[in-house]
């Protein structure tokens, strides 16, 4: 018997990539899935319904329970819907990875408002929306659930080229970091994802040399393990998971200057000299460059 036994999924963005594998595992585990997959491009164009259909397909052939939905998270309608296919399918909902996004990758310079809204719109958007459908519903029922939100180390630390794709990210674990606190109420955690994973968005982002270092496959365990009752405690976290790397994120306090009220504020010169004299103690902007 796997560690899902009984719970009911649903991930978005799971007709490829790190969806279709935290959806095959999360089936492995005894979990029935809604597997939602507009279909499209990865810039967000065009939609198919072969996507989400292949994954069912895959956990059925394997002798687990799976359903197709195929609305964009960016839609409302579309979010409340696969929420509800989840209850009018399975009877409830217990777990919800949002995972779909999309890339409009471009120096900001040459960012257009466009490139900048419909990232947004997808990736912060689309896990408000889903996310909110999810709650509620979770609420609803009374039963807790486990709530998995996707970020990026490229929000979380940054990288050139993808300041919309990172303003998203940051974005969404800054909604987990506060979502977490109200969900103690209700037994319903929530954590934040930054994977590192060869998948169609990643192909031509990481270098060819690394690929075989990062399959999404080994990304998931992590992420399904947060989804059981052995996770019930886990919540308000960041986790980074490259290959077989797991990794915990957290925010760390460089003290750099600090003196009574009474003395008045700081001279700007002297507050510059202490920032400049401290700088050799500050964390590095970005740990994986070094």
């Amino acid at each position: 018997m796997g560690m899902l036994e009984g719970k009911v999924a649903v991930v978005t963005g799971a007709g490829g990539g790190l969806g279709r594998t935290h959806a095959l595992l999360l089936a492995k585990e005894g979990a029935a899935v809604v597997v939602n997959d507009l279909g499209g491009a990865r810039d967000g164009t065009g939609s198919s319904t072969s996507m989400a259909d292949g994954v069912v397909e895959e956990i059925r052939a394997a002798g687990g329970q799976a359903i197709a939905h195929y609305g964009s998270v960016s839609a409302k309608e579309d979010a409340i819907g696969m929420i509800d296919a989840a209850v009018n399918e399975f009877g409830k909902i217990d777990i919800c990875i949002c995972n779909a996004g999309i890339l409009r990758d471009k120096s900001f310079k040459n960012m257009s408002d466009d490139m900048w809204d419909v990232v947004l719109d997808v990736h912060l958007r689309g896990t408000y929306l889903v996310t909110k459908a999810a709650y509620d519903k979770m609420l609803e029922l009374g039963n807790g659930g486990r709530i998995i939100m996707t970020s990026s180390t490229s929000g979380l630390l940054g990288n050139f080229g993808q300041t919309n794709y990172g303003a998203a990210k940051a974005a969404i674990a800054g909604f987990m970091r506060c979502l977490w606190l109200e969900g103690l109420k209700y037994g319903i955690t929530v954590n934040v994802l930054a994977p590192t994973a060869i998948s169609r968005l990643t192909e031509d982002i990481l270098p060819e040399a690394m690929q075989d270092k990062f399959p999404p496959e080994t990304v998931s365990p992590a992420v399904v393990w947060l989804c059981t009752d052995e996770a019930k405690e886990v919540t308000g976290r960041q986790w980074l998971v490259a290959g077989n790397s797991v990794t915990l994120l957290s925010w760390q306090l460089t003290p750099i200057a600090d003196r009574e009220l009474s003395e008045g504020p700081w001279d700007v010169a002297e507050i510059g000299e202490r920032i400049l004299a401290s700088k050799e103690n500050w964390p590095p902007i970005n740990p994986l460059r070094g």
